[in-house]
């Protein structure tokens, strides 16, 4: 009996009677040894006809599953694994269809922006797991029938009227069914769209993969054929996907199992540790231990880095680390680290990240006490596009701070440290979620102190204090924010001006960092592009600008004006004098 598992795949998708295809499907049969740790991923969605950018969603969905689902940490289990990441596109989706309801969706009806229906099949050594949403099939071929694996979501009001009960997209929130199969060798699943299900009979689809079982892509083709001459006039999509060969059972599943690998070890440079060569020691805290390591089998230069002994018994503190992996290959900015691909399984818990040479933020301000306005600006610029790449996915860092920044040679910044990292949609479906303070206190915002939720405002109140601690060298409240753990005491807060700690700034400046570092979040920016553009451009409408507007705009005619208006005073009382 081979000792891996094998698959046939074949597919096909037409628009057909419609003007535009919002079926999107996709497959990914990866190497042996992913393929024994993660399976391979089979998914369909079907964006919803009444939205002009359905297609959109659809694509999104099947295109993040089938990379981000590969990218997760290997401690993660495959419903884990699937769930997260179908919970992360569902909230992005979301925040999309918020982001431009004004463009798509003028009336706030759910049924018009980023919504589609997801179903996905990941077969693994002798599983399948399904996952579904919506009202797309997946199918057994059982006999001369298939067998449903999922049930449709839709909410049938008459025989002329439905909708769907649930969908991606469509809430913040989603709910997600999965349950699994045992699989033999022989065995077919079909994967389609309402398109195709409605319009061919079950009996038809079998006998159609039965005359071409030796070309999938053209039972596919058939099957898709007969739904149009049915009278379909949906888009249509099929997937079929043939198991040709099983593992060896048990020891397939135990070789493929992460669950229980052991937290990677503290190692002694020089040494060598799963195909590295350990160079030397990075950095150590009580977090984790930083390598500076060679992959010996792609010549990658990286930082590898693995839990400290204290963390070995903290599950969530794990977790978090092994959340930075995955993290940083979903972001994909070049102010953000990056990890490189994985080519091999692993014997312990570690991260593999880019090496990059520089220095940190922090030592980058010992180094320049006194920078000059400019340099921050081009600095602070840089940290904000990384951020934005964050925010971008519905990700927030939560640990922004100088020793989360790096600084090449160059003056490139790149963000670093991901395990503190809020991933909408995990951590509103995850009670493991830690959301109490994860990075230092004197960069995180008020509202996280207090227990509440991180969002895109706390990452710019971060970026906001990093900044005026580059210009001043101080913090914009001193000790008094470490210790605003409730509402009431950020209301206390007292932002002390750029002009007490360093002479020669623009008021325009001041009142930007104000804003961004105010103790309401509601109070701040709500994008950071605004936020660095009014670091260079005078924002008339923040408080405090417009009674020097005029100074900073044409100082030469200001201070004309205050010796015209002098001129006249003298010119008054030398009259009155007179008289």
């Amino acid at each position: 009996m081979p000792s891996s598992l094998t698959l046939s795949l074949g597919q096909h998708s037409e628009r057909g009677r419609k003007e535009t295809n919002q079926d999107f499907h996709g497959a990914l049969v990866p190497g042996r040894a992913a393929l024994a740790l993660r399976g391979g991923a089979i998914a369909i969605a079907d964006g919803i006809g009444s939205s002009p950018v359905s297609h959109v969603a659809s694509e999104t969905a099947v295109r993040s599953f089938l990379s981000d689902y590969y990218d997760t940490p290997d401690t993660w289990s495959v419903k884990t694994a699937a769930s997260r990441v179908i919970a992360a596109t569902n909230s992005w989706l979301h925040a999309e269809t918020r982001r431009n309801r004004h463009l798509h969706d003028p009336e706030g009806a759910r049924d018009r922006g980023y919504v589609t229906t997801f179903s996905a099949l990941i077969l693994r050594s002798r599983t399948a797991h399904i996952f579904h949403v919506g009202d797309a099939r997946i199918s057994r071929v059982v006999r001369r029938s298939l067998e449903a694996l999922t049930e449709d979501h839709r909410v049938v009001l008459s025989a002329e009227e439905s909708y769907l009960g649930r969908a991606l997209g469509a809430a913040a929130h989603v709910e997600i069914d999965h349950h699994t199969v045992v699989i033999e060798g022989g065995d077919v699943f079909v994967l389609t769209t309402d398109g195709v299900h409605e319009h061919v009979r079950p009996e038809a689809i079998v006998a159609e993969i039965a005359q071409h079982g030796d070309d999938l892509d053209r039972a596919a083709r058939e099957i898709v054929r007969r739904a149009y001459e049915n009278g379909s006039g949906d888009n249509l999509t099929v997937q079929i996907v043939r198991v040709d060969a099983v593992p060896d059972g048990e020891l397939d599943e135990m070789s493929g199992r992460a669950d229980d690998l052991p937290p990677g070890p503290l190692l002694d440079p020089p040494t060598t540790f799963d195909g590295y060569r350990v160079l030397r020691t990075l950095h150590a805290s009580h977090r984790s231990h930083v390598y500076l390591a060679v992959d010996g089998e792609t010549g990658l230069t990286v930082a590898l880095k693995v839990p400290s002994t204290d963390l070995h018994a903290d599950p969530a503190g794990l977790q978090r680390l092994m959340m930075e992996e995955w993290v940083a290959r979903r972001i994909g900015s070049p102010h953000v680290l990056s990890a490189p691909p994985r080519t091999r399984r692993r014997s312990h818990l570690y991260t593999v990240m880019d090496y990059v040479e520089g220095r940190t933020l922090a030592q980058w301000m010992r180094d320049n006490p006194k920078p000059e306005l400019e340099e921050v600006r081009r600095l602070v610029e840089q940290v904000a596009v990384g951020l934005r790449a964050f925010h971008r996915r519905e990700m927030v860092h939560r640990d922004l701070r100088p020793h989360n920044v790096l600084v090449d040679a160059a003056g490139t910044v790149r963000i670093i440290d991901f395990g503190s990292t809020r991933i909408a949609g995990l951590a509103e479906d995850d009670p493991t979620v830690d959301e109490t303070v994860q990075g230092t206190v004197q960069y995180t915002a008020p509202e996280c102190l207090a227990g509440r939720p991180a969002t895109p405002q706390s990452d710019i109140f971060s970026l906001g204090v990093i900044a005026y601690q580059m210009l001043t060298g101080r913090l914009p409240y001193g000790a008094e924010a470490t210790r605003a753990f409730s509402a009431a005491r950020a209301q206390r807060l007292h932002y002390v001006s750029l002009a007490a700690a360093r002479t020669g700034l623009p008021a325009y400046v001041d009142a930007a960092l104000r804003k961004a570092v105010h103790p309401n979040p509601a109070q701040r920016y709500e994008v950071l592009s605004a936020f660095v553009h009014d670091l260079r451009h005078p924002n008339p409408s923040l408080p405090g600008l417009r009674r020097t507007a005029l100074l900073e705009r044409d100082p030469v005619l200001f201070w004309k004006l205050v010796s015209l208006t002098l001129a006249a005073a003298v010119v008054y009382l030398l009259a009155r004098s007179a008289l």
